[in-house]
């Protein structure tokens, strides 16, 4: 049970006048639709109530044993699969940081532009694109009709105030931002950080388990919650604890066996109604009125009636309370109606509805009832009005709302396996023990026939032959072992979950290879992928849809998230592996390096998905057009200050070297890097001086 509750959106959505005076009427159509509903699952609950059986290990009543059998074992196999799909889900789509949500502008945003990039003198050389001079059609680079007169950074024009930004994509390498992206991120993080306060992971595993388990698991939500927030401040005296109350939107899970949708739908969107029951005692039923717009009369004619609670068939057995006590007292049972109404219905109970509806329009209402007595009725608070129910199915029946899960699908395989282990269990009981053959008329009567070591029998006296025999039974367990061996390969057939995945060694066949194993795995992460699909479809983007909507509605303290966006679940993308998603986004960043692509890709986007994709927050990487504006200044700071270096750098060799030329040291012209050490200089061509000659040093040969 929720908490706290959404308020009338506006003026029109009051609560019925005289509560104490009506309506039979509205108690008798809550309490039909919920009729209607029950006997419309009842085939459901009974494979619901078998699914949990075989998942707790638990025979049920009706399960015929033959006299011979002495074994009741059961074999958990049931609850190994659940487990191992429900690990699996949950790794996939919580292992990272961040909820598997994101909010993104559409394909072509409306009323905001998609670029804005930093003014630069090339601006004014670029030709409109859009046609000549005086057509009435001058629109800015990367504007489009949509975006034509409106402010091109709504919400962010506060932001970027400062910055000379021009609308469209940069040209030049410039800084760019991408408005439309910003107001996408910026709900993004609002919507992350409501399901962080109001522990939104927790309620989704109970969920997904369920969905698991029983095929189905439902949420309801998010509705408005008071969350109470602790904070101190310093004052004159000292610290001071200064507690406060926020706003926040919640969700809560909600079993499938209080859940009672419209049995003519096949999915949430097309349900006329949904009822859920609530099991409250007094001090639970006593707390709604102190909401909103419960009836305090009612409530109290309730309680002074007592108790009105059935309990159904089924709810022993899912609680485990075979020996409980009489406790249903001081239950209460209360039906929360969330669906359509007939106008002139709703005219005649006293609600006020818009004039220009007809008697034969519908609108959409919130009643909760107990016993013949409305606690609360409101038209429905959502604009635009929605059941705030998200149903996921494991595996989608296709004219259900209900879902197929794991127990079920496996059904036929555990009660196969139960039987032969049985039976092995119970055939190597007797192939283990000796059988007795006893001649009572070669014995004296009256003895005890128990057998033990020692025993002594005593015969009749004279009588010949051998009175006691032994006889032994053979074993037939190795056949019962080779059928449960198969049953299991069925069960893992069935579930496409292998039992590699839950731990099982001694793997044969095609799995005692390294490529056999990977085969394996790979086919399970494709059974998967489908269950991640249908939570993708079914809970993750109608939750951020819903998410959305509230914070458009309730949420006026959050700036700079509108735009025309959409939610984007990234549930089936986590199924992917890593390795390749990130090998496929660095060739794509390497491609668009090239000067001549770059302006068509959102290298933004591009470095975001890279970082998602080694499990790095995104927003620690990417910069704004402020950050880039600050790193781009950095940067050319930094080159300057290079080429600064270089050039001073050739001036000092330049220097050092006219010095030396000065000095005589070396002369003009020579390479002081000659390896020869003759300077580089020209060595001109002459003869050799012969005896007597001047200048001839040598030793005359002849003499």
């Amino acid at each position: 049970m929720s908490d706290n509750f959404l308020e009338p959106a506006d003026e029109t959505q009051v609560p019925v006048d005289n509560p104490m005076e009506q309506m039979p009427g509205l108690c008798g159509h809550v309490r039909a639709k919920f009729q209607d509903s029950e006997n419309g699952r009842q085939g459901f609950e009974t494979r619901w109530l078998q699914a949990f059986k075989n998942f707790r290990g638990v025979y049920d009543s009706t399960t015929q044993y033959r006299d011979s059998e002495r074994s009741k074992v059961f074999i958990k196999i049931t609850k190994t699969k659940v487990l191992a799909a429900y690990g699996q889900i949950i790794d996939i789509l919580f292992s990272n940081k961040k909820f598997p949500l994101v909010v993104e502008p559409t394909p072509v945003p409306e009323g905001i532009a998609e670029f804005a990039h930093l003014e630069t003198p090339m601006d004014q050389a670029v030709p409109d694109p859009y046609g000549y001079e005086g057509d009435g059609r001058e629109l800015p680079p990367g504007a489009t009709e949509a975006t034509r007169g409106l402010d091109f950074l709504g919400g962010l024009k506060d932001r970027y105030q400062n910055a000379p930004l021009k609308e469209g994509p940069s040209l030049a390498g410039e800084p760019q931002i991408s408005p439309a992206q910003k107001a996408a991120l910026n709900l993004e993080k609002h919507i992350h950080d409501q399901l962080l306060d109001t522990s939104a992971v927790n309620v989704l595993r109970n969920a997904i388990f369920e969905s698991c388990l029983l095929g189905t698991g439902v949420v309801k939500g998010p509705l408005n919650f008071n969350k109470r927030v602790h904070k101190w401040e310093k004052g004159q005296e000292g610290r001071q604890y200064v507690p406060y109350e926020k706003l926040v939107p919640r969700i809560e899970s909600v079993s499938v066996w209080d859940f009672h949708p419209d049995p003519s739908a096949t999915s949430i969107e097309d349900a006329e109604y949904v009822i859920q029951r609530h099991r409250m005692n007094r001090q639970q039923l006593r707390s709604l009125i102190s909401l909103p717009f419960f009836y305090k009369e009612a409530i109290e004619e309730c309680l002074a009636k007592g108790s009105n609670y059935e309990e159904k068939y089924y709810e022993n057995t899912i609680r485990d309370e075979d020996t409980e006590p009489a406790h249903i007292d001081n239950r209460y049972e209360v039906l929360e109606y969330w669906g359509v109404l007939d106008a002139k219905f709703a005219r005649e109970i006293g609600m006020e509805i818009p004039n220009d509806l007809s008697e034969l329009d519908q609108v959409q209402i919130n009643a909760w009832v107990c016993g013949n007595h409305v606690l609360r009725c409101v038209l429905n608070p959502f604009t635009p009005a929605r059941i705030p129910y998200q149903v996921i199915p494991y595996e989608v029946h296709p004219y259900q709302v209900w879902g197929v899960g794991v127990a079920e699908n496996m059904e036929d395989a555990q009660m196969l396996m139960n039987g032969h282990v049985r039976m092995a269990i119970d055939n190597l009981a007797l192939a283990g023990n000796l059988v007795f053959d006893v001649d009572e008329a070669s014995l004296v009567p009256g003895q005890n026939m128990d057998i033990f070591p020692g025993k002594i029998f005593r015969r009749q006296s004279g009588v010949t032959g051998t009175a006691i025999n032994g006889l032994k039974f053979p074993s037939t367990a190795n056949e019962n072992i080779q059928m449960y061996q198969i049953s299991r390969q069925l069960a893992d057939e069935e579930t496409g979950i292998p039992s590699i995945m839950h731990g099982q060694t001694g793997v044969t066949g095609t799995g005692r290879t390294a490529s056999g194993l990977s085969m394996l795995l790979g086919s399970a992460s494709l059974s998967l992928k489908t269950v991640i699909k249908n939570i993708d479809d079914y809970l993750l983007k109608p939750l951020g849809e819903a998410y959305f909507q509230w914070n458009m509605q309730f949420n006026d303290d959050a700036p700079d998230i509108e735009g025309d966006l959409e939610i984007k679940p990234r549930g089936t993308s986590a199924v992917m592996q890593k390795e390749v998603r990130t090998q496929r986004l660095t060739t794509l960043l390497q491609t668009a390096i090239n000067p001549t692509l770059a302006p068509f890709v959102k290298i933004p986007n591009l470095m975001r998905e890279l970082a998602i994709s080694q499990d790095i927050d995104p927003d620690s990487l990417v910069n704004d057009v402020n950050e880039a504006q600050v790193f781009a200044e950095i940067l050319k700071g930094l080159q300057q200050d290079a080429q600064q270096a270089a050039s001073q750098q050739a001036q000092s060799a330049a220097g050092e070297q006219g010095s030396v030329e000065q000095s005589g040291g070396v002369p003009a012209g020579a390479n002081p890097n000659d390896p020869s050490g003759v300077g580089g200089g020209q060595i001109g061509t002459g003869s050799v001086p012969s005896a007597g000659e001047d200048n001839f040093t040598g030793t005359d040969q002849g003499s």
